[in-house]
């Protein structure tokens, strides 16, 4: 399917537009555990929209898209974050706290992160779709990168599930099908998959707005309504309270139950979601943006567009530092910026830039997340690169860094934790796999490099065959004795080298001093 120049640039103003008026309608709301009554804007409007982080932190993410393309990953996101992303409250501070010592992307989203499983990164997924128009295997894999940034678990599925969803919605506009098309890409019994599921159920039953809003609390509690209760007045709701920061299922729950119970109507659609409660503009604002994407801008109501007059505002970025984010003021704006982006993150096969410019579109069942089910090691001379699929992402403890080279991957697998202590050697292994970019039978060397006081116990050194075959992978577990290191924190490097090549491809595990127990 080819979509035009004209069709995604309407495709994608409706996204930003959208977003914009669904995070504006539920701001005031949110963080409420009710059932609201919103039919319209409560806010005066006369001095444009407030600001939203729900779209402004895409702005960071748009800035690193340009001048990385499609190399952006985690680490660089990681670094965007640091350098110009402004809040510090829960998931958000937590990330940045664990960037700030070192454990990288997925450790730094879940490492000691109570706010992992909110909804912090499901509202950051539209500009992946945006960029990945009808390409949902490529948006899902950048949400991925993305959410291991500050989030882990269901925080990470409620982002692949709402890029996958929204990139399909580029091709495909059956609400149905997109819902389907986004469980394809996420684990089926994860607690956001079974609250979509949920709010289907209950549309599907005839249930109304509010029963359904109960059955999909009760399928995964969540936490973002009782915020600053006591625990009696929590009580009283007659809903349970879940654990601190368990989030994202209900409210992606929310949000399909508002596309549903709202039947077509965009205005009437994310004032269901919003009048769910509990995180309402991140309801609303992901809710807009998939009708925007699927209707375009010029479908979108101008008693909705017309208050807001094309105006965005932020509240998120750091502005103040040299060579920053340079933040578009209208819908407009941003949509030409990511215009500019797609033809170099897309590249020649899913952009056509000849005689005009033209976006390359999967449809049907190629929508749906691909079954990659190669026998192993079988010859892959001249078959698919062997990177990781989102399954294989998702699948993934967090405790497994990664780190990507034109000719591997490899994997540094820390076991159940960061800690190390100095009564037991502390073992890690590490796993090279051939990209299969070069085509070529390789010889690994592998050297273990450690501080002052610490020694290996077992090999420092190893040498072994990473073939072609495909699935194929070097890997061993190395052990360090620590019982004579003084530090609280242990660095090691692992130097990797494939012979024949130029490019050493040193990586560091970060490992720190388990506190003494009382």
């Amino acid at each position: 399917m080819k979509l035009s120049y004209e069709a995604y640039r309407d495709k994608v103003m409706g996204c930003w537009a959208g977003k914009n008026i669904g995070g504006v309608l539920g701001a005031p709301f949110e963080g409420r555990r009710r059932m609201n009554d919103v039919s319209f804007y409560t806010q005066d409007l006369s001095a444009g929209p407030p600001p939203n982080d729900d779209l402004d932190l895409q702005i960071v993410w748009l800035t690193a898209a340009e001048r990385y393309g499609r190399h952006v990953n985690a680490s660089i996101l990681g670094e965007y974050w640091l350098s110009y992303v402004t809040p510090n409250w829960v998931e958000y501070g937590t990330g940045k706290a664990n960037l700030v010592n070192g454990l990288v992307p997925p450790m730094s989203g879940h490492f000691l992160n109570q706010y992992r499983n909110s909804c912090g990164c499901f509202i950051r997924s539209e500009i992946w779709a945006c960029l990945a128009p009808g390409q949902p295997d490529i948006a899902v894999r950048y949400a991925y990168e993305d959410a291991i940034v500050d989030h882990s678990g269901e925080g990470a599925f409620g982002e692949i599930f709402c890029a996958a969803l929204e990139s399909a919605a580029f091709a495909e506009s059956d609400a149905r099908k997109l819902i389907d098309i986004g469980l394809s890409y996420i684990p089926a019994e994860c607690a956001v998959a079974r609250c979509v599921k949920k709010a289907v159920e209950s549309y599907d039953a005839g249930l109304c707005l509010a029963e359904a809003r109960l059955k999909i609390h009760s399928e995964a509690p969540g936490t973002f309504g009782v915020q600053g209760r006591t625990v009696a007045d929590s009580a009283a709701e007659g809903m349970e309270v879940g654990a601190p920061g368990f989030d994202a299922p209900e409210n992606i729950g929310f949000l399909i139950a508002g596309w549903l119970y709202g039947e077509g109507d965009f205005g009437k659609s994310v004032c269901a979601a919003v009048n769910c409660g509990e995180d309402t503009d991140c309801t609303g604002a992901t809710l807009g943006s998939i009708l925007g994407i699927v209707g375009g801008a010029s479908a979108l109501p101008e008693k909705w567009t017309a208050p807001l007059d094309d105006k965005i505002a932020t509240m998120c970025i750091n502005m103040t530092s040299w060579g920053g984010v340079w933040v578009p003021k209208t819908v407009t704006e941003l949509t030409d910026r990511v215009l500019r982006v797609t033809p170099l993150f897309l590249g020649i096969h899913d952009c056509d830039i000849l005689g005009g410019y033209a976006v390359n579109c999967k449809e049907g069942a190629a929508l749906y997340c691909p079954k990659e089910d190669y026998l192993p090691r079988m010859n892959a001379a001249g078959g698919p690169p062997r990177e990781l699929s989102v399954g294989e992402l998702t699948a993934l403890s967090p405790y497994v860094a990664r780190f990507a080279f034109p000719t591997h991957t490899v994997l540094v697998d820390y076991g159940d934790g960061i800690f190390f202590t100095s009564d037991e050697p502390r073992r890690f292994k590490v796993t090279v796999i051939n990209n299969n970019t070069m085509l070529q039978q390789m010889w690994c060397e592998m050297k273990l490099y450690l501080p002052a006081g610490a020694k290996p116990a077992g090999g420092a050194e190893f040498s072994m065959q990473l073939n072609t075959l495909f699935g194929d992978r070097a890997e061993t577990v190395f052990c360090v004795d620590a019982s004579e290191y003084g530090g609280s924190r242990l660095e090691v490097i692992v130097d990797i080298s494939l012979a024949g090549r130029h490019t050493d491809t040193p990586v560091k595990a970060v490992f720190l001093r388990r506190p003494r127990e009382a």
